[in-house]
């Protein structure tokens, strides 16, 4: 997934002075990558909601039922929380060598403190944090860049997808638009029997009941029939 301009600019930390809080920096070549503190930030955002995943009680997991575009038009049911929580292991697994492995092991999944962590490990405070940092810094690229669906931002992850991954981060696909109520401007009321004057009774013209109908077709119907029509699609 390409960086945008506002993404580093709303993760960048204001104290970096790596990019003085602008979120990017240039390499020697003259390349503008993302700056350290905004890889960290996405890295523990997706460790948030990681450790909601895991700690929250299992009666509260959710199913959630999606639609997948392409020809078959294929159904699944999924338990997104289990999914997430496995996508963030698997790939900090796949991705990390053994020894950053271990760190991660150690402090982000058994939840040891440094002091424990550099026991275990045999290795001093300096070169744990360092660890740490690079840890934070390689899954945070990983986690924004994966393709077809990218861990960050998590609500994109945990968004139903209709369609296929359309949405700016591999999320929700976006509402098709809804079709006018009267296409080339047929059918449509004249102003002046739209407005009709009210008789001294109270009571509307027969003109004005039978215009007021066409003039808003959509009006009556409840807002979750409409939003229903919009995701609708034919077998």
């Amino acid at each position: 997934m390409e960086w945008s301009r506002s993404t580093v600019l709303s993760l960048a930390r204001l104290s970096c002075t790596t990019c003085g809080g602008e979120g990017q920096k240039r390499e020697k070549k003259g390349k503008i990558i993302p700056c350290p503190c905004v890889l960290r930030a996405i890295f523990r955002a997706c460790y948030a909601r990681f450790r909601i995943c895991v700690e929250k009680e299992k009666y509260m997991s959710r199913v959630s039922f999606e639609h997948f575009g392409g020809k078959e038009r294929r159904v699944m049911w999924g338990r997104k929380d289990e999914e997430y929580a496995a996508d963030f292991h698997l790939i900090a697994k796949r991705r990390l060598d053994p020894f950053h492995y271990q760190v991660f092991s150690y402090h982000y999944l058994l939840e040891a403190d440094w002091k424990l962590c550099c026991r275990r490990l045999g290795i001093d405070r300096g070169q744990f944090f360092h660890a740490v940092y690079r840890v934070q810094e390689s899954l945070g690229r990983v986690f924004y860049e994966l393709e077809p669906y990218g861990l960050y931002p998590p609500r994109d992850y945990f968004a139903t997808r209709i369609g296929g991954p359309s949405g700016p981060h591999g999320g929700a696909s976006q509402v098709p638009p809804r079709k006018p109520a009267f296409p080339s401007g047929k059918g449509q009321s004249e102003p002046a029997e739209t407005a009709q004057p009210m008789k001294p009774g109270g009571e509307r013209c027969q003109a004005g009941r039978e215009a007021g109908p066409a003039a808003a077709p959509h009006s009556g119907d409840p807002l979750w029939q409409r939003t229903a029509a919009a995701f609708s699609f034919s077998g």
